[in-house]
């Protein structure tokens, strides 16, 4: 008891040390924020151009949001990574909220603020929003290009075929011309012309089979009703632009929040631990 006084020396001594720590510490100050897939609105542009793109075959809305927040979730994990392999690594994380379910997604944020956390944690979570949704159109793009193409490539077949058509309906007509005028028939023989056959079409006689060939290849191509769907189809994918400002890929479930408790350091836990050690090294010189 004689040597209190140097015990509480110490105990001073050591509880200046400790608020010196803390006032040059650097401080830990963690965000979090909780996001979920995007609603139907948000990815609607997106989603009407897969529809206009693939018809019947483009997937489900539920399907695109889906891959949307999951196409969100790597590009945040490398992110995640990408910053932690800094030269003064960043701490940025995302997991599920809930273990064995997918979503929600649990994201945050630890900087030297609760300001600079909360602000930062909202400025990534925008970037990698903003890159999904550029890299959704970039997509959507190259598959508006390789359906064009497609689209073409079909157009051309169906007027190759049509004109084909065309070319043999014409040489069936002068095939049958040749035998009227090989029978000497110039006028029709037959009356009723529906019950005309390729076998009996020169019976309608070299004037009307004249007639019939100068008509063939003054008209224009026919086509079936598919080639006109298929035009049209062409004409709405020509159309197709979709601006990725109108896209994004996740949906706040809770905004980043403002942190009221600093992870470290404990101002309590090292006051208390100085005052201890400061007793305990105190009592041992003594």
């Amino acid at each position: 008891w004689r040597g209190k006084w140097m015990i509480a020396t110490f105990v001073v001594a050591f509880i200046v040390l400790a608020i010196g720590y803390l006032s040059v510490a650097k401080e830990k100050w963690t965000s979090n924020a909780i996001i979920a897939q995007p609603d139907a609105a948000q990815i609607a542009t997106y989603s009407n151009a897969l529809n206009i793109l693939y018809g019947s075959a483009a997937p489900s809305m539920l399907d695109i949001q889906t891959r949307a927040i999951g196409r969100f979730n790597s590009s945040f994990s490398a992110l995640s990574q990408a910053l932690e392999n800094q030269e003064d690594p960043e701490k940025l994380t995302i997991a599920p909220t809930s273990t064995g379910q997918p979503l929600p997604l649990s994201v945050s944020y630890t900087s030297t603020s609760a300001e600079a956390a909360q602000k930062q944690l909202a400025q990534y979570i925008q970037q990698v929003d903003e890159q999904t949704a550029k890299e959704l159109a970039l997509d959507l793009k190259d598959n508006i290009k390789e359906q064009i193409k497609t689209l073409n490539d079909s157009l051309q077949n169906q007027e190759k075929v049509a004109q084909e058509q065309k070319d043999l309906r014409i040489k069936q007509i002068a095939e049958a011309l040749k035998n009227a005028e090989a029978a000497k028939i110039t006028s029709p023989q037959l009356q009723q012309t529906q019950d005309v056959t390729q076998e009996t079409l020169f019976l309608l006689g070299s004037e009307g089979l004249k007639s019939m060939i100068d008509n063939e290849a003054s008209r224009p191509l026919v086509f079936p009703t598919a080639y006109y769907q298929t035009k049209r189809n062409l004409l709405d994918i020509q159309n197709l632009n979709v601006n990725p400002d109108t896209i994004h890929v996740y949906r706040y479930v809770m905004k980043p929040d403002l942190p009221v408790r600093r992870d470290s350091p404990k101002k309590a836990v090292i006051l208390v631990l100085a005052v201890l050690l400061g007793g305990m090294i105190g009592s041992g010189v003594v």
